[in-house]
């Protein structure tokens, strides 16, 4: 499955062979496919199961509203956290020599970070510039993209010097 995949990617590859490097490359593609996983997850999330609604909660310990937008991507995240560490380590950085625990947690600590930023970047298009839900989301993710590739590339999937 790995052969067919990078296969695929690498198919692609020669007429950006002059801007970006083969392992560039495919981090672009595995992130893309992850960006719009993540993406087509959270329109669905945010239009057809939440349908644009913010939730009203009657928890104590939680609070009493959690915005469309806020629940789309406690939706999105689980399943963007498992698409892209698999695309991650077994297409792009197969070259760490880190224990998969340790890129498996440091990953989920980017992620996490990246969770944070986005619903930062997310409510304030929404809550204060007035964006639509699905176009923040667009916008934050293209902005993520170069933290998260160097926050791969020198942390989870680092390559221990001998």
């Amino acid at each position: 499955m790995r052969k067919r995949a990078l296969m695929i990617i690498d198919f692609f590859y020669p007429p950006f062979k002059k801007w970006f490097s083969l392992h560039t490359f495919r981090y672009m593609a595995s992130g893309g496919i992850t960006a719009a996983t993540g993406i087509v997850v959270f329109y669905i999330a945010y239009n057809w199961v939440f349908h644009q609604r913010d939730l009203v909660l009657d928890f104590d310990y939680l609070p009493k509203v959690i915005t469309a937008e806020t629940a789309a991507l406690m939706v999105e995240t689980p399943i963007t956290f498992m698409v892209g560490f698999t695309l991650n380590k077994y297409l792009v950085f197969t070259q760490s020599n880190l224990k998969g625990r340790i890129q498996l947690f440091r990953y989920g600590t980017v992620v996490a970070t990246n969770f944070l930023l986005n619903l930062a970047l997310i409510k304030i298009m929404v809550q204060g510039f007035g964006f639509y839900g699905s176009v923040a989301k667009i916008i934050t993710t293209m902005i993520l993209i170069i933290f998260s590739y160097f926050s791969q590339k020198h942390f989870s999937f680092r390559v221990k010097k001998q």
